[in-house]
């Protein structure tokens, strides 16, 4: 029960020299009640009893103060709280991390950090002139003998040489970008009208109703189930391999028409056992399941599945579900993805949907929501039932083997070997399904560095094949309107395109202008069109509406990692092929938190091992237990300087605009570089130490 306090009544006293007792029943901070225990008032005049209810209602009024002010004094409390939490976590950061990469210095960072230092003495050129009231003068109407010292006359040099040679370029630069800014808005403005048409008419894929798999007498329509390989690519992933194996083992399937294949390229010997143990766990249950390791991990996930699909007993199999470690089908996946193919020999690939299990774990696995969420339910959905085209997402498909192997197969020259297999597939003439109401739980990286390198990964790969397969694009026999949705739309306005003007706009040009006001952006490119763009991005996820401006400011830090990464891709960089697989927690539900923790209990493992591992790895249960005792690394978070320097940049530009009282343009910059500072800081998503 909530709890109850008894308070004598303020103010006037009854005529036996008590008060009025008043009770109120606090559930939390924020939810109260009042109750006045009065007895049955005697028969009085309408005068008394008139100043009876005012006093009941200033008591009434001065509790409900009382309690507003304890309110407010919480949420005061919390406010400060947090702000100091997160001061001091930056200055131990600041004192101890040193950079994500130690002794690096890339161009990009060098440029920023050029232009910083530019900005600030510019900036304090500026203040010398404002107070001397030299702000704002014009060269042409400045006569020689009013130039008050040689500081002065460099002033007004420095406003000549602004206007004629400075001016003009950015401003040519900032029309270039606004233009790629309104074609990528009308891009988004269309795929939201495909989705609200989709959604009016209620278009999706249908399966036939006639033959459908799983109706009737299932023994008597087990020679109408395809054979099904269903493959599960992994490397090292020590948290999530259990209930990842145990989900596609529970797939509902014919048994003797299901082969799983768990492909590992795990370096740690200990994670081999692991796995092996729980496979073997599964193959006694009767589950039609392999082990398969490569000992040389050449072409990451591309070789590993390109090496899975080169057994001879793979020519049995019709289909192949593919999943990544971390995710966990329904037992009823394959029921609704594989039927699809029955009576459409065109076509290649049934795509399922991703659901997060982490979706409200931190503010950074919210804003991932956001994005993913616009991703399949309008850009994936629209270009399935428009075009029956779209990118592979690697995961939670079922792929035709036939058109796997007519596509050319499994390719190691990117990191994103499912957009290849993909483009490959759609210039052969196959085509693609998305089920939107198909979903697959999977995870969302919790820390800022996970993320950041696999958004890395997801920007440089598609420059890569934009490299490699435009000649074959042009040279394919598909239609013209499709080859022009593949270079125009799907690789330049989305992969090349968008990164480059949201890292050039908001930015660099952006605080560029506020130390060249003869170049200023219009507030609705910084404000109006960014904010409508935001609100149909958000669309899909709705309960995330309070998350918009967060959103918007994280999409443009974000664009600094985009930009490098697809620049990196494009001119063929060092971090171009870089590949790192993205840390996972292993929540197999929204609120399985005490899995984790058992899944890291180091007792438990040794007794799974004790009981599972065979005489040939008890050599290996000796190293582990010799690495249990060996101090481990301590891991912490990171320092990201070409974010940091952007932030002091942004910080910069907004203490110019005060000078020129611009108000919309001050308060972005200044909210921007409060963020870039957040997550240079690693102040965002998962902390470590």
């Amino acid at each position: 029960m909530p709890p109850s306090f008894f308070f004598p009544a303020f103010g006037k006293q009854s005529s036996k020299g008590g008060g009025t007792p008043l009770v109120v029943t606090m559930e939390n901070p924020n939810n109260f009640s009042l109750v006045d225990i009065t007895p049955p008032p005697p028969p009085t005049a309408n005068s008394s009893e008139k100043e009876k209810q005012r006093a009941k209602n200033m008591r009434q009024f001065r509790w409900v103060f009382l309690l507003k002010v304890h309110m407010a004094f919480s949420v005061l409390c919390w406010v400060f709280s947090a702000a100091f939490s997160r001061l001091s976590a930056a200055k131990r950061r600041l004192l101890s991390s040193g950079d994500e990469r130690p002794g690096y210095r890339g161009r990009l960072l060098r440029f920023i950090r050029g232009f910083l230092v530019a900005a600030m003495v510019i900036l304090g050129f500026e203040l010398v002139a404002h107070f001397k009231g030299w702000y704002g003068h014009n060269l042409r109407v400045i006569r020689p003998s009013e130039i008050e010292s040689f500081l002065h006359w460099a002033y007004l040099q420095w406003l000549a040489f602004r206007a004629d040679y400075i001016a003009r370029p950015i401003k040519l630069l900032s029309d270039f970008c606004v233009v790629l800014f309104m074609i990528q808005s009308v891009d988004r403005f269309v795929l939201c009208l495909g989705c609200f048409w989709i959604k009016l008419k209620k278009i999706k894929p249908r399966i036939e109703e006639e033959g459908v798999i799983g109706s009737g007498d299932v023994e008597a329509q087990v020679s109408n189930f395809p054979m099904v390989l269903v493959q599960i690519p992994m490397c090292n992933e020590r948290e999530v391999y259990e209930q990842s194996i145990s989900a596609v083992c529970h797939l509902d399937w014919p048994k003797d028409r299901l082969l799983i294949q768990i492909l590992d390229d795990s370096d740690d010997e200990s994670v081999q056992l692991l796995i092996k143990n729980e496979v073997s766990k599964w193959s006694k249950k009767g589950v039609n399941i392999l082990y398969r390791h490569r000992f040389i991990r050449t072409g990451y996930k591309a070789g590993n599945l390109k090496s899975a699909m080169a057994c001879d007993y793979v020519k049995d199999y019709e289909f192949v579900a593919i999943f990544d470690a971390d995710f966990q089908p329904y037992p009823d996946f394959l029921k609704q993805t594989v039927p699809h193919f029955k009576g459409n020999p065109e076509l290649a690939l049934v795509q399922a949907r991703w659901s997060f299990v982490n979706k409200d774990e931190n503010l950074l696995t919210r804003l991932q929501y956001i994005n993913l969420s616009f991703h399949f339910e309008v850009e994936q959905q629209v270009n399935g039932v428009f075009l029956n085209f779209f990118g592979f997402n690697g995961t939670a498909g079922v792929w035709r083997i036939k058109a796997l192997e007519e596509s050319g197969g499994w390719l190691e020259r990117t990191t994103v070997e499912d957009m290849d297999i993909a483009i490959r597939a759609h210039l052969k003439g196959w085509k693609f399904i998305f089920l939107n109401d198909v979903k697959v739980l999977c995870e969302l990286p919790e820390s800022f560095e996970a993320y950041r390198k696999q958004q890395h990964r997801w920007h440089s790969g598609p420059m890569q094949l934009f490299r490699l397969c435009l000649p074959d694009i042009i040279a394919s026999k598909i239609s013209f309107w499709k080859k022009t949705n593949l270079i125009f739309l799907f690789f330049l306005l989305r992969k090349l395109i968008l990164p480059f003007y949201s890292f050039t706009l908001f930015c660099i040009i952006l605080p560029l202008t506020m130390f060249i006001p003869e170049a200023e952006l219009p507030i609705w490119v910084i404000c109006y069109i960014p904010v409508f763009m935001s609100l149909l991005n958000i669309l899909p996820a709705l309960r995330s509406f309070p998350f918009i401006v967060p959103y918007l400011l994280f999409e443009n830090t974000m664009s600094v990692t985009k930009f490098n990464a697809m620049v990196s891709g494009l001119f063929q960089l060092g971090s171009a092929y870089e590949w790192v697989v993205t840390k996972k927690t292993g929540r197999s539900s929204e609120t399985d938190l005490l899995a984790v923790a058992e899944r890291e209990s180091a007792i438990l493992k040794q007794q799974k091992l004790h009981r599972q591992a065979s005489e040939s790895g008890l050599d290996l249960l000796n190293k582990l237990k010799a690495q249990e005792g060996a101090p481990t690394k301590k891991k912490s978070n990171h320092i990201y300087h070409k974010e940091l320097a952007l932030a002091f940049l942004l910080l910069t530009a907004a203490a110019r605009s005060l000078l020129s009282a611009q108000g919309i343009h001050f308060y972005f910059l200044l909210f921007q570089g409060v963020t870039f500072l957040v997550v240079g800081l690693d102040l965002i998503g998962e902390q470590i130490s």
